[in-house]
């Protein structure tokens, strides 16, 4: 049986300090490639997903009680009332909208990005990329505790300038209309807009897709430090085989689990994406049943993702895509780059932290054969592939204690 857990709301920043806000507006002066942004979706486009949710039109149930052969058809008609009766874009807009946003053009795209100053003078660049099927929404738990440790206690020296770009066919930012905007490309266009922005040195962060990106990062562009992965994506070293750890034993059965029976998603983005694009643009509650059985898979959330993530996170992260129409641009970078995850070495400065319900997890020494300066590598026991929204407090130490150790 699907248990519903009780409601909660979306946990969001507050508001910029006035001393960020000055600044902030000195550096839009300066830099005229850059302008700000607020998220101000037409109230038409509102009309039209209720109408749309209206207009349901649902699947018979399942055959078993568990969700083996997807997301139950109980559990989206809960999502579907509560999206069509109690859940308000317009309180989370506004409360996004405090977080300091951006778009600018970089490689022919435009770029869509928070970029939250830490009050700290000694605070380092932080660039942190999300993955699919998540976005910016993955990252307000943390932003602001990242750039000022002091709102935990923390000690103020560990502080970043935290910088959270939009994938290019996610979100905000532009959808490629060309060709190659893969891993690669994308990374480039982020260091350049690290360069916009004015840091000349920096460290990168990410997860999923974002792992790939930030791992493109450190290999593409000399000015990015050192590298934080929470999902780093290695071939299991084969001269292993015969003396395998309960761990890489318990990482090989994952693995296995994922190419039977959780893998079906990415073979349809990384060959047909263009056709999945169809239906899932045309009816929000297939978009959001395509993304939400992932945060039942792949959360630390005891077999219902309220456990992990809270209903108006989960409905916020959904809007993203609905909103912006980008099922079929964000599915597209699988086509692109399916197979860029598990590439050549890897010498910039490592570390990774292995959350237990993430997809693919990887033994340090298996890590080390392809990331050669691995200086951090832990495994929790808790948390999933949404590892800064479902354990924020364990992510933000995480990064510090990896990145203050350098």
């Amino acid at each position: 049986m699907i248990r519903r857990p009780p409601r909660s709301t979306l946990s969001s920043s507050s508001a910029a300090s006035d001393v960020y806000k000055r600044q902030e507006l000195m550096f839009i002066k300066v830099n005229k490639h850059i302008k700000k942004f607020n998220i101000e979706i037409p109230q038409n486009k509102l009309d039209d997903l209720q109408q749309r949710l209206t207009l349901t039109r649902w699947p018979e149930k399942e055959t078993p009680d568990d969700w083996t052969q997807g997301i139950p058809l109980s559990y989206m008609k809960e999502i579907h009332d509560y999206w069509l009766n109690d859940y308000d874009w317009r309180k989370h807009e506004k409360e996004i909208n405090k977080f300091p946003q951006f778009l600018t053009t970089i490689n022919e795209l435009d770029v869509h990005f928070i970029h939250f100053k830490s009050p700290h003078k000694n605070a380092k660049p932080l660039i942190i990329t999300h993955g699919w099927p998540g976005s910016v929404v993955e990252f307000f738990k943390v932003i602001e505790r990242l750039a000022d440790p002091k709102i935990d206690g923390s000690n103020s020296e560990i502080a970043f300038d935290i910088i959270t770009p939009s994938l290019p066919g996610f979100g905000f930012s532009g959808k490629p209309t060309k060709l190659g905007f893969g891993v690669e490309k994308i990374a480039d266009t982020f260091s350049k807009l690290m360069q916009t922005l004015g840091y000349e040195k920096y460290f990168a962060q990410g997860g999923d897709w974002g792992a790939a990106v930030t791992t493109a990062l450190g290999t593409q562009d000399s000015n990015c430090e050192a590298i934080h992965l929470n999902m780093a994506v290695v071939s299991p070293d084969m001269e292993t085989m015969n003396d395998l750890t309960e761990f890489e034993q318990q990482a090989l059965a994952g693995f296995q689990f994922y190419q039977e029976w959780d893998s079906g998603y990415s073979k349809q983005q990384s060959t047909r994406p263009q056709t999945l694009g169809y239906g899932l643009t045309d009816s929000p509650i297939g978009q959001a049943a395509w993304i939400l059985e992932k945060f039942y898979q792949w959360t630390d959330c005891d077999g219902h993702p309220e456990n992990a993530v809270s209903r108006d996170e989960l409905l916020t992260n959904v809007m993203f895509y609905w909103l912006t129409e980008t099922a079929a641009s964000s599915a597209r970078l699988y086509w692109e780059s399916f197979g860029d995850f598990n590439g050549g070495e890897v010498k910039t400065p490592t570390g990774v932290s292995i959350y237990p319900k993430e997809i693919f997890k990887a033994s340090e020494r298996w890590l080390k054969k392809r990331y050669t300066d691995l200086r951090y590598y832990n495994v929790l026991d808790s948390g999933g592939h949404f590892a800064a929204l479902e354990k924020p407090d364990l992510y933000v130490s995480e990064i510090r204690s990896f990145f203050s150790s350098l």
